[in-house]
């Protein structure tokens, strides 16, 4: 295959592409196999109380934490939405790599204040350290198990809807029943070692993601290079991409300054104090071992971010150019019908040729196979917190009060088989209706689960750092951050649509988005109702954390 103005030394040839497809099958049986395994001995280990399924007893060193911060933060969404934004509007996205390093700001000032302050007064969700400071509150601690779940359920969703991508794409011929067969897989491998062995074995299996993670990473960075002949001739083939490819807002338009700013700063502010990365602050052993992960995370991720992966998405633009019709950018034939695939085809295609028949058969399914981990690492993370905040917040806080430790962990083994099939269900039907406008690209389902989780900020700064907020004001700012950030999700506009003013409505959400990150636009209305509250009703009595 020659794609014109393309320099591709080695394209895949017809019988390493039956190579690689059947190299990436073992490899992931024997990954999935080794999962099973991590989930069995994590089992062995545990003992069956919420303290230990939820936290692992709270004894994880910091190399352990650090990998397993990684491994959840860094999702499908770093391997395949990130690499698919910037193939479709060039180096204004490439930006995002900023991200990491306030995420690694926020673990060291505010993870490290959440890991002390949890241990000592036994905290296992974030409702339970929120409740504590401003007074226990049905409805206080419902919204915030609300957000989670609005964080966790499209974060579950859009990882195993990567693991049918990769499936997909490494079976072409076949790729219908590859992306359900990928999907199945992911999903009940990841259920049956998160309910067999809790936080030990999701800590143990991050640990094997996060190295798959760094590593594939990196060689997708360098697959890159080498694709194109070299650090010279990559630089030489940027230099050529069209102007609005290496400029802000890049090629679409959708990417100003302000926006990218906003989306690098509270994406990465939203993913950090999300509930599942919360937990692992509490499962930390100390608070400065926390602060050791942190600096491990900052500097090995951002280096990861900025010339691993990153690369893949200009140079996949070189040799799969993309094409715009009618205003939409699409990608190139070779790509498939979603940008999010330029990864994988470029590791399928390149990878066997650049370093060899054999060893690049290996390594490109290799990461393929890190892919399916960034994914499994960041769903079982999520699966296993919305467990936690549905058995510690609803279950044991509202619904049944008197239930005991054992009885609570097992209803948590069931929240997460519940949350999957429904996670399942929803990946199906975007499988039979690809038109379904909140599945279309797994960046973008990404940052608005994010803008749901970045509404605990302002009771997060206030507690830790303020403590000039109280009980009322939490729960209106809350109420208000989440009503702005519906406002701007598919389902609103898709719901209003065909209505007297719905295509105006529509027009002003979509130059809203344009303009600035939709969580930061909510948190204005969020911040300014918490704060008014709070001091219109400062002489109620709430409850203060000492």
């Amino acid at each position: 295959m020659n794609l014109p103005g393309s320099f591709t030394p080695g394209i895949l040839a017809a019988s390493d592409g039956d190579s690689f497809q059947s190299a990436a099958l073992v490899m992931l049986c024997l990954y999935l196999a080794m999962l099973l395994v991590l989930g069995f001995l994590g089992w062995k280990r545990s003992r069956n109380t919420e303290e230990d399924y939820y936290l692992a007893g709270r004894n994880q060193g910091w190399i352990v934490s650090a990998l397993t911060i990684m491994a959840t933060f860094f999702s499908s969404f770093a391997f395949l939405g990130q690499p698919g934004l910037v193939y479709k509007e060039g180096a204004a996205f490439s930006l995002f790599a900023l991200n990491v390093p306030v995420a690694a700001m926020v673990v060291y000032l505010i993870g490290s204040r959440i890991s002390a302050a949890g241990r000592q007064r036994g905290h296992i969700t974030p409702g339970d350290m929120i409740c504590d400071h401003y007074g226990s509150s049905v409805l206080l601690r419902s919204l915030v198990a609300l957000v989670g779940f609005l964080y966790a359920i499209p974060y579950v969703v859009i990882q195993l809807n990567a693991g049918g991508i990769v499936s997909a794409t490494i079976f072409p011929d076949d790729s219908e029943n590859a992306f359900l067969h990928g999907t199945y897989a992911l999903a009940g491998v990841t259920v049956i070692y998160i309910m067999i062995g809790g936080m030990r074995s999701v800590a143990w299996t991050d640990v094997i993601q996060g190295f798959m993670l760094i590593g594939g990473m990196l060689l997708a960075g360098v697959a890159a290079i080498a694709a194109l002949g070299g650090i010279g001739k990559f630089l030489e083939k940027i230099n050529d991409l069209p102007p609005e490819m290496l400029s802000v807002p890049g090629r679409s338009g959708e990417w100003p300054a302000t926006r990218m700013m906003t989306v690098c700063f509270f994406a990465a502010v939203g993913s950090m104090i999300q509930p599942a990365q919360w937990m692992r602050y509490y499962a930390s052993r100390s608070r400065n071992d926390l602060r050791r992960s942190a600096l491990l995370l900052g500097i090995v991720l951002a280096g990861c971010s900025l010339f691993g992966v990153m690369l893949i998405g200009l140079g996949g633009e070189i040799l799969y150019p993309a094409t715009t019709e009618g205003g939409n950018i699409l990608p190139h034939a070779e790509v498939g019908d979603s940008v999010d695939q330029i990864l994988v085809v470029v590791l399928k295609n390149h990878v066997p040729g650049v370093f060899g028949g054999g060893i690049g058969v290996l390594l490109a399914a290799l990461v393929c196979v890190a892919i399916m981990a960034a994914s499994m690492s960041t769903a079982d993370s999520n699966l296993h917190a919305m467990s936690a905040v549905f058995t510690r917040d609803i279950y044991a806080r509202i619904l049944k009060p008197s239930s005991g430790d054992a009885e609570r962990t097992w209803v948590g083994r069931g929240v997460i088989l519940a949350a999957t099939f429904l996670a399942v269900i929803l990946i199906r039907i975007k499988a039979n209706n690809e038109d379904f406008e909140p599945f279309k690209l797994i960046a973008d389902m990404g940052l608005l689960a994010i803008a749901f989780s970045t509404q605990l900020l302002p009771i997060t700064i206030d507690m830790l750092f303020l403590r000039r907020g109280n009980r009322k004001g939490a729960v209106c700012g809350l109420l208000a951050g989440l009503a702005v950030v519906f406002f701007f999700t598919p389902f609103f506009s898709m719901a209003i649509k065909g209505t007297p003013a719905g295509e105006d409505t529509i027009s002003f959400i979509k130059d809203i988005k344009r303009s600035i990150d939709i969580g930061a636009f909510a948190l204005v209305a969020n911040v300014s109702i918490f704060a008014l509250v709070s001091r219109l009703t400062r002489n109620s009595t709430e409850r203060s954390a000492q």
